[in-house]
């Protein structure tokens, strides 16, 4: 998956906007107002998503490309760098339990 591919995916997703709040080269996609994926467009390509505190633990231990999150909760957040070892299937899949939080977190409010 490259950068193009990343964009194309989040923006596919019911209700999801793209912004850069923090400066030029973060990019941040939003549902319903919150962040579910941000990935920086310069440097070595990688995504932080959110994820069930369990899960990221258990995807830390069997995935090299994952770690905790960059500048993030590391409980909560992950880092996916997006090197070839993770399928694209499967990083969609990430991708799609983050944006699934933080949809049904932000319709329970």
């Amino acid at each position: 998956m490259n950068i193009e591919e990343l964009r194309d995916f989040c923006l596919s997703l019911p209700g999801v906007t793209e912004h850069f709040p923090f400066d030029e080269t973060t990019l941040v996609f939003k549902v319903n107002g919150r962040m579910f994926a941000l990935t920086d467009l310069e440097g070595p390509l990688s995504v932080n998503l959110k994820c069930d505190p369990e899960l990221a633990l258990e995807l830390r231990e069997h995935y090299p490309a994952v770690r905790p999150g960059y500048h993030m909760n590391k409980q909560h957040w992950n880092t996916v760098d997006i090197d070839g070892s993770v399928s694209d299937g499967l990083l969609r899949e990430w991708i799609m339990i983050s944006y699934k939080l933080i949809s049904e977190k932000s319709r329970k409010k």
